[in-house]
């Protein structure tokens, strides 16, 4: 059908319906196939939207009343969206309201059920919608008319009730929920969504109105005497308690003083219904975290009411016993049935009619189903009382024990013909047989005649009373309650009958067989069962094991709920269960069953036999096994409790069977490992049913705890098994320091998976998870303790026999041959503790911790990868446990180097994760131990190599600068943060960790570009235009350069030079009018820089434009201030006079004659420039003639062939001569 409705067009269905007679059988099936497909089609509600229209002013009809249930089902319970809800319900608010005052009940019942939610639809709408007051006021009107159904007389229940559902709901939307907006349920409306300031809700108003309905209620609680409105209040609060806290103590206030007063004169159903409204919801509000302080209230009050039922149940009770005496006693009294009028004797002296069983013998009984079948014997079985049933079945089973006692006496009818008297007849056919047979012999000789066969003998004498016609009970509305009921057959028949019970002519006769056999059951026997072959027995408990497997298939689903309820409750499958188990597991004893064997003649063939018979049945147990286990391997998961059950009876089975017999051969270990060995097979990952089957477990051999080792390292059964190891550490003591141990093993894994998922599991024990949170440390500890230094394997003493060296190889065979070794020369001196022979940080091999995944001995230089299985865990942890990274930090000095400069690198997620605001870290920052300088500065490098370090850290490093003799590396980082004076005073210090290697040279360059300034484009160039240059706490490229020419003795001349070279390689920054300006300052400074000159050098060298700045105005200044008086810088000076030649010649002209003829000496190739230089501008004749007389009279030439001047200058020597 919904396949069908799922095919069908919603328009094409609608127009056949439109077309069909109206209320028709053919209309009514077409509208219900268009609502089936409707349901969940996403025209709902587009079409609802079409066909509301139709309600408008139409009369009572099918189509009316279909479109009214489609439009409760669109707005109520459809998975439409709440904005196509909402306006669905504005759209048909005003039909709605008009079809309240509908002249058929059924269409208001179902317009007062949509309002409830089209109340709060239209409420959440219209408190974010200010313009549209109209739906407001309709809203209102409608809650008015609904809320006068609840209180008006002589109203449809069916309507007072959804009218009551309503105010219900009006109370929610008109009460405060939860004021944070971030936690509001758009499903529940509320006051708390409404704007304060809207123009048309008041939510004064509302509020005020709400609380007045809430009082209604309860009034309504205490004043109705309607037991369905009672009802409908009790299950309407307890949604107002789940979403009102705040009322919840009204709620239980008003309840737990409540009795049922207003329903006296009820039906004790009815008001036991009631009752069980109450208690229902108490019970609910007592589990609820609102109603946790009112625990106390409402178990009294659920102790009163339950004492107030038991009084009412009792009293009930009374009555009926009274009702049942009274009617018994009106029938004794009434008269018999021989005074009855004439007209009536007729009908009891028809024709006798021909017996039942003779006009149903040719009815082929099989023809009809199993099911009539099936009642009709119940039937016939329910006409019988209970004693006549009991006493027909032993009738039968008497007369197939014994034939001939069982016959009938002649003189008893068993079956009296239809046409006999009834009186007469009995008394004549059952009077003869008693006097005649002698009363029974044996044990029935001592019990005496049964009451009831005396009382019926005597009643069968009198006349029958008349027969009370009783009017038809409808089952529904019997009252029948469980704790009621008394199992009193006789009584209760004898009461809902009122009249004496009659004689039935099968038991009268029944009972005279039964009084007149004997049965000699003192000398009764069970015959022996018939011996079974091996094959036989094996048949036959297959087929038990069979049926106890499908019988327990259908009691699971009976069971399922309870079982899920209290897990420690022992089910019927449970026994089912156990019973197959034991079959199995206890099938046969082997020594019983040997020696049940015949006797051999020969004591060896006994023997032997013996064994042969013992094979056997261990042959036949472990097919039995062999069947259950893959039954269980079968459906494990659902079958996991079997298999639990089957191997607690195997350990207990083993223990019992080895005190018994030493020589018994286990099954547990054995069939436990097939069990584990076929779910392997099969292993599902995400499966947790394994691990739950191993908790289970009496005992877990080593062989599973390994296998779950192996497991932990394999992909594919990895979750498994580190399943299986949590719960045994978390919830078996006796496992637990096995399987830790294994855990904390697989920490140290190589495989970085298997290494994760293990430190994921123990880290979840940590820090309060104890005692395993305490071996979690001390392994992690001592793993720590693995990477410290530690002592050489010590070498055998060598002692020098006739010039050789004899080792331990003499030594050796002496051992070998019984003799002891000889003592070591230490082994008397106070040398001997070997704790003497370590160094410090050291420690002995016999403390050191090993694992089946760690090198025996580290290897070194340290490998990343090995460091990583060693401090993983302890990373983990101390996100956890901060604490642990002093401990890292402590042993951080006793490492090697190698394994030192990999711990900076694989803390570096730890520390990033704990961020630069980390209180511990900071601590450690501040108060590291010795040692420990290369990881607190990777740690402050890490805080600061993505972004600005805070002024916390920049402080702390700061006054770790001033307090310790730290390394200049810890102020790299900081540099930048410093204002100018402490960058001024501390850069020195940076430059000099410069070595000529490349790893400081890259920490300078990047000190340098964060400290400088890149001047602008127009540095350099004269205009008015420029804007002032803001001061800053940055150093300008002059000012670093000129604090390195200062700074060079505390920085050393090397380190200088380097540096220098630094910042001319930063071309972007030192350009040449930056050099130019750092030139103009120090040849400005009172002292000159022994490297100046050598920087003007190497700047003439990179910028050529500066040539002409530094002959026509540097070597002058120079000159002037006698630079020749400065060994060092006058060489430099003469360098730098013949680089820049002939540029330089116009101010070397100005040095005095006799430095002239020293520079001129010592750089000859500069005489014959000077000399053509004088020549051309000299008018000076005589001024002429003394440089001619420095120069030389030689002509040009020879001059240059004497000494010809380099083609290029000479290079700059790295280390200039230093200051004498």
């Amino acid at each position: 059908m919904a396949a069908n409705a799922a095919a069908v067009d919603p328009l094409t269905q609608l127009s056949l319906a439109l077309a069909a007679p109206a209320d028709s059988k053919e209309q009514a099936d077409l509208l219900t196939t268009l609502r089936e497909s409707l349901e969940n089609h996403p025209s709902l509600s587009i079409l609802c939207s079409t066909l509301i229209k139709t309600l408008s002013g139409a009369g009572d009809s099918l189509l009316k009343r279909w479109v009214l249930d489609l439009l409760h089902f669109a707005i109520c319970r459809s998975g439409l969206s709440i904005d196509a809800r909402t306006q669905l319900a504005e759209q048909s608010l005003e039909i709605l309201v008009g079809l309240l005052n509908d002249g058929n009940v059924n269409t208001v019942k179902v317009t007062v059920q949509c309002f409830p939610t089209v109340y709060a639809l239209m409420f959440r709408s219209l408190c974010a919608n200010r313009n549209n007051r109209r739906p407001w006021d309709i809203l209102n009107q409608a809650k008015t008319r609904i809320l006068e159904l609840v209180w008006a007389p002589h109203v449809n229940n069916g309507v007072r009730l959804a009218a009551v559902k309503f105010m219900q709901r009006v109370i929610l939307v008109q009460t405060r929920g939860v004021s944070d907006p971030r936690l509001q349920d758009k499903d529940d409306p509320n006051l708390s969504m409404c704007p304060t300031d809207h123009p048309f809700i008041s939510i004064q108003a509302l509020e005020a109105e709400g609380s007045k309905l809430l009082e209604g209620v309860v009034r309504l609680l205490y004043s109705s005497n309607n037991p369905d409105v009672l009802s409908a209040v009790m299950n309407s609060w307890a949604n107002l308690t789940k979403k009102r806290p705040n009322l919840v103590e009204l709620v239980v206030s008003s309840i737990i003083h409540w009795t049922p007063v207003q329903l006296k004169g009820q039906p004790y159903s009815v008001v036991r219904s009631v009752e069980k409204s109450v208690k229902i919801l108490l019970t609910h509000v007592s589990r609820t975290p609102q109603g946790a302080p009112l625990v106390g209230l409402v178990q009294a009050a659920l102790h009163a009411q339950s004492s107030r039922m038991e009084q009412a149940a009792a009293e009930e009770k009374a009555r009926k016993a009274a009702a049942a005496e009274a009617s018994r006693k009106r029938a004794a009294a009434a008269p018999p049935v021989a005074e009855a009028p004439d007209s009536k004797r007729p009908k009891l002296e028809h024709a006798p009619t021909p017996p039942a069983g003779s006009a149903a013998a040719g009815f082929d009984f099989s023809s009809l189903p199993a099911t009539l079948v099936t009642d009709l014997i119940v039937a016939n079985l329910q006409a019988f009382t209970e004693n006549a049933l009991i006493g027909l079945v032993q009738a039968h089973r008497h007369k197939k024990a014994a034939g001939a006692v069982a016959a009938t006496p002649p003189g008893v009818a068993a079956t009296p013909p239809p046409s006999a008297p009834a009186g007469p007849a009995r008394a004549s056919s059952t009077a003869a047989p008693v006097t005649a047979t002698p009363p029974p012999t044996g044990p029935r000789a001592s019990i005496p005649p049964s009451e009831p066969r005396a009382d019926r003998r005597r009643k069968s004498i009198t006349p029958p009373a008349p027969v009370v016609k009783e009017e038809p009970v409808d089952p529904l509305k019997m009252d029948i309650d469980d704790e009621e009921m008394e199992y009193e057959p006789d009584k209760l028949n004898l009461e809902m009958s009122g009249e004496p019970e009659p004689v039935d002519e099968a038991e009268a006769a029944l009972d005279h067989d039964m009084d007149t056999a004997e049965l000699p059951l003192t000398d009764f026997k069970l015959p022996p069962a018939r011996e079974l072959d091996v094959d036989e027995r094996d048949e036959l408990l297959r087929k038990a094991i069979t049926r106890i497997r499908e019988g327990a298939k259908e009691l699971v689903p009976h069971e399922l709920a309870s079982d899920t309820a209290d897990g420690h409750r022992t089910t019927s499958a449970d026994m089912w269960m156990l019973l197959l188990v034991r079959m199995v597991t206890r099938l046969s004893d082997p020594a019983a069953d040997a020696g049940d064997a015949p006797e051999e003649q020969d004591g060896a063939k006994a023997e032997e036999g013996a064994l042969v018979r013992r094979s056997e049945i261990y042959e036949r147990q472990d097919r039995l096994r062999h069947a259950l286990c893959d039954y269980i391997m079968a459906d494990f998961s659902g079958r996991v409790r079997l298999a639990t059950m089957w191997m607690n009876e195997e350990w207990y089975n083993d223990r019992v069977r080895r005190q018994q017999d030493r020589d018994w051969l286990p099954n547990y270990e054995t069939w436990l490992n097939q069990v584990v060995a076929a779910y392997q097979a099969h292993a599902d990952n995400k499966d947790r049913t394994f691990s739950r089957f191993l908790l289970d477990l009496p005992q877990v051999p080593q062989d599973i705890l390994t296998m779950l080792r192996e497991s932990c390292v394999e992909p594919d059964r990895r979750q498994m098994g580190f399943a299986a190891l949590r719960e045994f550490v978390a919830q078996r003591p006796s496992l637990r320091p096995e399987a830790m141990n294994m855990l904390l093993e697989l920490t140290t894994h190589p495989d970085k998976i298997t290494r994760g998922a293990a430190i994921n599991t123990v880290k979840r024990w940590t820090p309060d998870g104890q005692p395993m949170a305490d071996m979690i440390r001390e392994f992690a500890l001592q793993l720590l303790r693995r990477l410290q230094s530690r002592p050489k394997a010590p070498k055998e003493d060598k002692v020098e026999v006739n010039g050789k060296e004899s080792a331990g190889e003499e030594g050796s065979k002496g051992v070998e041959h019984g003799q002891e070794p000889p003592p070591s020369p230490k082994a008397n001196g106070a040398g001997s503790d070997p704790d003497e022979n370590m160094e410090d940080g050291q420690l002995p091999p016999e403390d050191i911790i090993q694992t089946p995944y760690l090198p025996e001995q580290l290897e070194l230089p340290a490998v990343d990868s090995q460091i990583l299985q060693h401090l993983e865990l302890l990373f983990a942890l101390s996100t956890r446990l901060p604490e642990f990274l002093d401990e890292i930090f402590a042993a951080y000095g006793g490492m090697d180097i190698s394994v030192q400069e990999t711990i900076q690198q694989l803390i570096t997620p730890l520390i990033r994760a704990l961020g630069p605001s980390h209180g511990k870290l900071l601590t450690l920052l501040r108060t590291f131990p010795p040692g420990a300088d290369s990881l607190a500065l990777r740690v402050l490098t890490i805080f600061t190599e993505h972004g600005r370090p805070s002024a916390q850290l920049v402080a702390l490093v700061k006054s770790l600068v001033n307090e310790r003799d730290l390394d200049a590396r810890f102020l790299i980082p900081i540099i930048a943060e410093m204002d100018k004076a402490d960058i001024v005073r501390h850069l020195p210090r940076i430059v000099s960790i410069l070595n000529g290697t490349q790893e400081p040279k890259n920490l300078v360059r990047s000190v340098f570009s964060s400290i400088v300034t890149v001047p602008p484009e127009t540095f350099g160039k004269v205009t008015s235009n420029l804007p002032r240059v803001r001061q800053s706490e940055l150093l300008t490229p002059p000012e670093l350069m000129v604090l390195l020419h200062q700074s060079e003795k505390e920085i050393g001349l090397k380190s200088a030079i380097e540096a220098i070279g630094i910042c001319f390689s930063m071309t972007e920054i030192f350009r040449s009018e930056i050099l130019a300006v750092v030139m103009n300052q120090l040849v400005d400074e009172p002292n000159l820089p022994t490297l100046f000159l050598r920087t003007v050098i190497q700047a003439v060298t990179t910028y050529r434009q500066l040539v002409g700045f530094v002959s026509t105005t540097l070597l002058s200044r120079l000159i002037t201030k006698k630079i020749w008086t400065n060994p060092p810088l006058w060489e430099g000076f003469i360098r730098l006079a013949r680089l820049i030649a002939p540029a330089s010649f116009g101010a070397l002209l100005q040095l005095p004659k006799d430095q002239l003829r020293e520079l001129v000496d010592k750089q000859p190739s500069l005489k014959a420039g000077l000399r053509e230089h004088v020549m051309k501008k000299g008018a000076n004749k005589a001024r002429v003639a003394g440089y001619l007389d420095i120069f030389g009279e030689d002509d040009a030439s020879a001059s240059k062939e004497q000494t010809p001047a380099p083609a290029t200058p000479e290079p700059l020597p790295v280390n200039p001569p230093q200051a004498s």
